[in-house]
């Protein structure tokens, strides 16, 4: 690795610490406001919790006092001297309100004529209040008769000393609970961040080893989330790039092979001819031009694979009855097949209808049939037969060529259609085809918006599917 390519590893694994980092700041910045929230609102009901319980308290022991002060006097009078002394003894007097006890308690004492008898900080004594407010008065009861009621009072009598201690013990504990979440907050954000950053590291090296060239990179798959999916498919893509760079450079060696040889021919009898070692003649001239016309249908296969592979391909498509196709194949190959014993036939399901005429490019399926009639002639033995068929269906025309010929080994029958591959070796260096026969068929067929497969099985012949959809996927220029 370069320096400049060493420093910028460093900085992608910074980066890389900065994100873990940012992580468990979150992490951290969640559960602190969590724990911050649940506290406040935890001592808030606590506290109001106390209150409400003291205040009830200190109602019902109010009502039992002003109780038995009623039954002992048989009236209100003298109630508010008498109030003076239930006050707390540190609550201070209160010069500048109105007329009414100084030391007053946190209930308002009403009696039955709905008069304020013993005054707080929201009532005045003698006041009249109303029939409603009297309604949610506490009743003050003797004998099981009414004889006034107690109204709560805006000030809430003020909390023991146990109940303050207890609530100070709260808020101590709420205080250490809070700090003790927060650092195990804390490490599990540093734990879960180094957890959810792992993929991410392994990744960034995993690329910095393939923009240095080693494309074949597997990154582990450590779950089945969205990260695993990430790592899922990077290791999908690194094996298609390591796969797709394997196959150029054979592409490219497989191509250097198939011109040389006639390169080679062309320049040896050349040179002989310069040189006067040969005397010219027709038949050496046939040689020369037999090489060079091998030369230009590989040059044209190259581009033609070349236009499919860019989408460039042009496609001229007319309507043609999938028999008068047919026809056009068996009528260029009938010569060939009788010479080497082979019969060559059509089996349609109806050989006077048109109306199934189907969009194509008439001269590029051509070339796709005859390819694959020239491939079966090539292997198929003395007294064989290839039968050209076509089978029309409400999705599509298929459209098959079958041979008796002697099959394609299994382990071949994935690769038939990748480009310089030939499952005879034996035939591997013959100069009668180049091994681009069926990768272009597969090309064109595919521009056409259509599919071909090959099933076989050996010493049983080979089968070629073709399916044209009903309506053409592709789009003529």
């Amino acid at each position: 690795m370069s320096h400049r390519g060493h420093i910028d590893h460093i900085g992608h694994i910074g980066r890389m610490r900065s994100l873990t980092w940012k992580l468990s700041l979150a992490f951290l910045l969640v559960s602190v406001t969590g724990a911050l929230v649940a506290a406040i609102f935890i001592w808030q009901a606590t506290q109001h919790a106390f209150q409400n319980d003291a205040l009830a308290h200190a109602q019902s022991e109010f009502i039992t006092q002003m109780a038995g002060y009623y039954q002992y006097h048989h009236s209100w009078d003298g109630v508010a001297e008498y109030a003076r002394t239930l006050a707390p003894p540190n609550q201070n007097p209160n010069p500048n309100g109105p007329p009414r006890p100084p030391n007053y308690p946190a209930f308002v004492l009403v009696d039955t004529q709905h008069h304020v008898v013993l005054p707080g900080h929201t009532h005045y004594s003698g006041e009249l209040i109303t029939a409603s407010e009297y309604a949610r008065g506490s009743p003050v009861k003797v004998n099981n008769q009414v004889v006034g009621v107690v109204l709560e009072d805006s000030t809430p009598p003020p909390l023991s000393a146990a109940d303050m201690n207890f609530l100070a013990s709260i808020e101590s504990a709420l205080i250490l609970g809070g700090l003790a979440a927060v650092l195990v907050a804390l490490a599990l954000g540093i734990v879960l961040a180094r957890s959810l950053t792992r993929p991410l590291r392994e990744l960034t090296l995993a690329l910095h080893a393939m923009a240095g060239g080693d494309l074949q990179q597997v990154a582990p798959v450590r779950s089945r989330d969205e990260l695993g999916q990430l790592a899922t498919a990077f290791n999908s893509m690194s094996a298609n790039l390591a796969a797709a760079n394997a196959q150029r450079r054979q592409m490219t060696a497989d191509i250097a092979h198939e011109l040389r040889t006639p390169v080679t021919v062309i320049a040896g009898y050349l040179e002989a001819l310069r040189d006067g070692v040969l005397p010219p003649s027709p038949e050496r001239f046939a040689i020369l031009y037999d090489e060079a016309q091998h030369l230009r249908h590989l040059i044209e296969d190259l581009r033609t694979l070349s236009l499919a592979d860019a989408g460039e391909l042009t496609l001229q498509p007319q309507s043609i009855a999938p028999r008068v196709l047919l026809e056009r194949i068996t009528g260029a190959y009938q010569h060939q097949a009788e010479r080497q014993g082979v019969a060559l036939a059509i089996e349609t399901e109806d050989e006077t209808d048109d109306r199934e005429a189907i969009p194509v490019d008439v001269e590029r399926m051509t070339q796709v049939l005859s390819n694959l009639v020239n491939n079966a002639l090539r292997y198929t033995p003395n007294g064989g037969a290839i039968t050209l068929g076509a089978t029309a269906t409400p999705q599509g025309t298929y459209l098959q060529v079958r041979d008796t010929g002697q099959g394609i080994p299994p382990d071949a029958l994935p690769h038939i259609f990748d480009r310089f591959y030939r499952a005879d070796v034996a035939r591997s260096h013959s100069q009668e085809a180049s091994g681009l026969g069926l990768a272009i068929a597969k090309a064109l067929v595919e521009a056409h918006g259509g599919t071909i497969d090959a099933q076989s099985q050996p010493d049983s012949g080979a089968t070629f599917s073709i399916f044209l959809p009903t309506r053409s996927l592709y789009t003529a220029p």
